[in-house]
């Protein structure tokens, strides 16, 4: 399987980040990529480990991810197809009940504390396999697994970004709406709510570039179309692999409100390959979408300074002709009141 691959993974708060480490696997005509975001909000109850205190997002992002490393290396063969809803099925079995067992370890108090919004061990995972099926075509089945709003894209040079998972949210709105909604999550991963695993194949052919993220790589961005320009535009600056890497986890880090993690294989070319493979792609998207979308907010962030500006002149003029039309009108409340009466 020629190719690039790499992952990172970035912390908003050193030390405490609640995104996993990636999983990144690559061997013989397969491929393994998975990520998984700790959802701080549900899941913000503190809770002692061994290697000290951390919430409950932090401990279910980091065990989810190891417990599905272990079975999915157990389940993937170059040797025969992957049965995608018997794996789906496996995998919810699996999470489901370690990740029970894991909350009964940590010894929780009982808590009165009811809400839908509150839940043990919360995460969310995306998962992508990759199994080639025909050497001759170079053809890949890819196994996508998921609960969530984490995704999975593929990235062709002639049909760009394609968004390969589907956001569990409440909205079920598309991948810009997402962007200015806040959405409830209709669905994720954790150790005492029912949940599900969803399944989808898709047929890649190569060159393409695989790649999972969670949400504080894409949701941060001004557009869908920014956030394949930001992979690109970092690949055709980058002189090798590591420096695509650093480069593209730096973009992110300077957007970003949120950790996030990403892993990335690219099959069919080396970077030299994919840089010649994408470069009308990367000029296009550029001048199609970008600039114009960034000549606009230009043009908005422009009138809002000069409508900020505006409206401090408004407040200032108005105390000006305040000033000067204040005296008459006040005239008799200045006026001292009579010995023996108030002035009310």
């Amino acid at each position: 399987m020629p190719g690039v691959s790499f992952k990172f993974c970035t912390a908003k708060v050193a030390g405490e980040g609640e995104d996993a480490d990636p999983i990144l696997r690559v061997g013989p005509d397969l491929g393994l990529l998975g990520v998984f975001d700790g959802m701080g909000g549900a899941g913000g109850r503190v809770y002692d480990t061994s290697d000290g205190r951390h919430t409950g997002a932090y401990i279910a992002s980091r065990f989810a991810r190891n417990v599905v490393e272990r079975l999915m290396l157990e389940l993937i063969r170059p040797e025969w197809n992957l049965d995608g809803p018997a794996t789906a099925a496996e995998l919810h079995r699996v999470l489901a009940s370690s990740l029970a067992a894991r909350l009964a370890e940590l010894k929780a108090p009982e808590t009165t504390l009811r809400s839908k919004l509150v839940k043990a061990l919360p995460t969310t995972m995306t998962l992508a396999v990759l199994q080639r099926t025909d050497q001759a075509a170079s053809t890949y089945a890819c196994h996508l697994f998921w609960a969530g709003d984490s995704r999975a894209y593929a990235v062709d040079p002639a049909a760009g970004a394609m968004q390969l998972t589907t956001d569990d949210l409440r909205s079920e709105g598309d991948a810009m709406r997402n962007l200015t909604d806040d959405s409830v999550m209709s669905n994720c991963i954790s150790a005492d709510t029912e949940f599900h695993i969803n399944h989808r194949q898709v047929e890649l052919h190569a060159p393409f570039l695989l790649l999972c993220a969670t949400d504080g790589c894409f949701a941060y961005v001004r557009s869908p179309m920014h956030f394949e320009h930001l992979l690109l535009s970092n690949m055709r600056e980058a002189r090798d692999v590591g420096a695509w890497q650093k480069g593209l986890e730096g973009a992110v880090t300077a957007i970003t409100g949120d950790d996030a993690a990403l892993a990335l294989l690219g099959v069919g070319a080396d970077l030299g390959g994919f840089k010649k493979l994408f470069r009308e792609r990367t000029t296009e998207i550029q001048r199609r979408y970008i600039d114009p979308l960034d000549e606009l907010n230009g043009e908005v962030q422009h009138a809002e300074q000069e409508l900020a500006r505006l409206r401090t002149r408004r407040t200032e003029f108005g105390g000006e002709l305040w000033g000067a039309y204040k005296p008459g009108y006040e005239r008799y409340l200045a006026a001292e009141a009579p010995a023996g009466e108030e002035v009310s």
